[in-house]
């Protein structure tokens, strides 16, 4: 009986440990976010990465959230961007305190893209230039992921 009682054991502390290792790259998908602009271009410029601009409504709109749990929260993603992207969310909440500084850069972030809807996607170089942009896609991680590459890569 005991042989049994082990290998029951064994068998939970494996399976503990991939999702172990999942929930933390899930959580670092949620850190590699930032909000500064300026910020994420210096950072792309310095790194020779992309710029995905996430402008969103992120406690109201469900499509964000829709896009946020489906794709932006998977650890696919976060193993993707961490090569690929720097993040920037650019949000406009409801409920969610923001700075006087935060609120007045994502107008200006708005008007200059000129983002009408919510979730917009849109993708820079390193050097700020647009590159695309995309909403909501379909289909989880891969698609999302193939969408952002294919625009990505496009114009090299």
């Amino acid at each position: 009986m005991k042989p049994k009682l082990l290998l029951a054991a064994l068998l939970m502390s494996l399976t503990g440990f991939g999702n172990f290792e999942l929930q933390s790259v899930a959580a670092d998908a949620k850190s590699i976010w930032v909000t500064d602009y300026k910020k994420a271009l210096e950072t792309a410029r310095a790194e020779k990465k992309a710029v995905l601009m996430d402008f969103t409504g992120s406690d109201w709109c469900v499509w964000c959230m829709k896009l946020k749990r489906e794709v932006f929260d998977t650890p696919q993603f976060a193993q993707y961007a961490k090569t690929n992207l720097i993040l920037l969310e650019v949000d406009f909440p409801n409920a969610k305190p923001q700075s006087d500084q935060l609120r007045k850069q994502n107008s200006e972030l708005q008007r200059q893209f000129g983002v009408e809807g919510f979730p917009t996607i849109v993708i820079l170089d390193p050097e700020g230039k647009v590159l695309g942009n995309a909403g909501y896609v379909p289909g989880g991680p891969q698609p999302f992921i193939e969408k952002m590459e294919s625009i990505r890569t496009a114009r090299r």
